[in-house]
C-alpha cells in the first residue's frame, strides 16, 4: 500500500493587513499567520524590518497571485530620524560609524525636502536584501564587506515634517516601490553635516489597503482560540497534523480582505457563470454590456462578485492570464 500524504493545511484565500509589532521579522509573521489560519499557502507582499512596525499584507492561497500588484502600490512611512549620528545598518540595530555635534533647525531640514521629492536616485542600504552576484546585501555586510550597490530609480510623493525637535525630526513619506527609509536618513543626515539614522520607523499604508483594515495577532489569537486564549496548541506544531482538529475557523476567515481587493488598480467586468466555467478553464468570451470595454491591457473578472481571473480584453474579448479557483 503507498503512503498517505500528509494534508498540507486548508485552501482558504484573502488578505491578512497585519499591523506587525517592533521585534516580529517578515518571515516570521508570515508563519505565524500561515498557522493560526492552517492555510496552504501564504506570502507577503513586501519585506518590513523586524525594528518596523506597521502595515503587512499578507496573502493566503489564491490571494499569493495578486502579490505584484500590492507590491507595487504607493506605501505611506511615519519614520523619526535621529541626528547625531550614522550607523552601519542605518537605524537602531547597527553600531555608531559617524558622529557629529552640530543639529539641524527645523528650517536646515525644510530646505532640504524637495531635494527628496519627486523622481530621485537612491542608494539601498549596506544591510538590504539588494543581490550582489547573487548573494545578499546583507549577508556580505554581515560578514564585514562593503559592498558597492549602484543607485536606483525611485519615486516620493511627497515627505513632510510632522514634528521636529533638537535631536529629531518625525516625517510622513509617501513613496513608491523600491525605497528605503533607512536610506533617506542616512541621506538627508550627510547633506545636512549631521548625520542620522532611523529610530522609529512605522508603515501606515500599503497600497490599495488602508489603516481600517488592520489587524492585530492578539486580534487573529482571540478569533481563533477565543477571547481567553485557552488550549492554543503548539505554534510549532505541523499545520498538516493541527488542521484534524475539529475547529470553526469561521470568526478568524471574517477577518480576511477579499483577495480581489488587491486588484483595485485594475478594471473590472462582470461576467455569468456560465462565462466564469470558460474562462477558469482557459477559454476567452466575449464581454458584453453597454460599458465593457473594448480594449485593456490588464482587467480582472469577477461573477457574483467573487475574482474569476485576471486577463487582457481585445476586440471585446477578455483573454484569461491568470485564473483563480472558485
Amino acid at each position: 500500500m503507498g503512503r498517505r500524504g500528509k494534508k498540507k493545511g486548508r485552501p482558504v484565500s484573502g488578505w491578512v493587513v497585519l499591523d506587525k509589532p517592533v521585534g516580529m521579522g517578515s518571515t516570521e509573521a508570515v508563519s505565524k499567520i500561515k498557522w493560526l489560519f492552517q492555510a496552504e499557502k501564504a506570502g507577503h507582499a513586501g519585506t518590513l524590518d523586524p525594528l518596523a512596525s506597521g502595515m503587512l499584507p499578507i496573502a493566503l492561497g489564491e490571494a499569493t497571485k495578486t502579490v505584484p500588484y500590492v507590491q507595487d502600490g504607493a506605501k505611506i512611512y511615519r519614520f523619526t530620524v535621529a541626528w547625531g549620528q550614522e550607523r552601519s545598518t542605518d537605524d537602531l540595530e547597527g553600531p555608531v560609524t559617524k558622529e557629529a555635534n552640530q543639529r539641524p533647525s527645523e528650517a536646515d531640514v525644510r530646505v532640504l525636502l524637495p531635494k527628496y521629492t519627486g523622481v530621485i536616485m537612491q542608494t539601498p542600504p549596506q544591510f538590504s536584501a539588494i543581490k550582489i552576484a547573487g548573494e545578499r546585501a546583507y549577508d556580505l555586510a554581515r560578514e564585514g564587506e562593503t559592498v558597492d550597490i549602484p543607485p536606483r530609480e525611485i519615486e516620493i510623493g511627497r515627505l513632510d515634517i510632522i514634528e521636529h525637535k533638537p535631536d529629531q525630526t518625525i516625517f510622513e513619506v509617501e513613496c513608491g516601490k523600491g525605497t528605503y527609509v533607512r536610506s533617506l536618513a542616512r541621506d538627508m543626515g550627510r547633506d545636512l553635516g549631521c548625520f542620522g539614522h532611523i529610530s522609529e520607523l512605522r508603515r501606515v499604508e500599503v497600497e490599495p489597503f488602508t489603516p481600517e483594515d488592520f489587524v492585530t495577532i492578539a486580534e487573529l489569537e482571540a478569533a481563533r482560540f477565543g477571547a481567553q486564549g485557552h488550549d492554543k496548541p503548539d505554534p510549532e506544531a505541523d499545520a498538516a497534523d493541527a488542521v484534524e482538529m475539529p475547529i470553526d475557523f469561521g470568526a478568524i476567515d471574517g477577518l480576511l480582505v477579499d483577495t480581489s481587493a488587491a486588484l483595485d488598480c485594475l478594471p473590472r467586468i462582470a461576467i455569468s457563470d456560465d462565462a466564469a466555467t470558460k474562462i477558469r478553464l482557459g477559454n476567452p468570451v466575449i464581454i458584453r454590456g453597454r460599458d465593457a470595454p473594448v480594449e485593456a491591457e490588464e482587467a480582472c473578472a469577477t461573477a457574483r462578485g467573487k475574482l474569476v481571473a485576471i486577463g487582457a480584453i481585445e476586440q471585446g474579448m477578455f483573454k484569461p492570464k491568470r485564473v483563480f479557483a472558485g
